[in-house]
């Protein structure tokens, strides 16, 4: 049976980082953010992107393997879409209730920001932290947070992912 992590949070809380270094540390298969290259050649967006960004997500999750590590899921396109918009489609509410990952690690964003083109909400990263908790316990996901350090943050996913494969 697979194994399936979610990595969420904010933006530069060290999502990428976590689940390219677990994918590594674990043998496990790395699914990157879809949205980084949906978004690479666009100088705008608008709403309806997100839905695409969804689906280009949810397909990249259709891979086979033991340990499947996903740098995002469907909270974070929820969550964007409801704070820059008010609102979120259908589509995206329906996917999200309906996905299946096995462990969420929520990133707190309690490392230094790193500038990036695609990134908007610097001053806003505490504030939509809580959204993702209020979010992940509102819906009754299984999930650690991730704070302090990188050492910090590998070695409580180690402890988390290596129980999960125990059970």
């Amino acid at each position: 049976m697979a194994l399936r992590i979610a990595i969420t949070g904010p933006e530069s809380s060290g999502k990428t980082t976590i689940a390219k270094l677990l994918a590594e540390k674990m043998n496990g298969i790395f699914i990157p953010e879809f949205a980084r290259e949906y978004l690479q050649n666009k100088s705008h967006y608008f709403q309806n992107d997100l839905d695409e960004i969804a689906r280009g997500q949810m397909k990249q999750w259709q891979i086979e393997g033991d340990l499947l590590i996903a740098d995002t899921e469907l909270t974070v396109i929820k969550i964007w879409s409801e704070f820059k918009y008010n609102n979120c489609s259908e589509f995206i509410l329906d996917s999200y209730e309906n996905q299946a990952f096995d462990h969420y690690f929520l990133c707190k964003p309690d490392i230094p920001w790193e500038p990036d083109p695609l990134r908007e909400n610097e001053n806003e990263r505490e504030e939509l932290f809580e959204l993702y908790l209020a979010e992940l316990k509102q819906m009754k996901r299984p999930f650690t947070i991730l704070s302090e350090n990188l050492e910090n943050r590998l070695a409580l996913c180690d402890v988390v992912i290596s129980n999960l494969v125990k059970a």
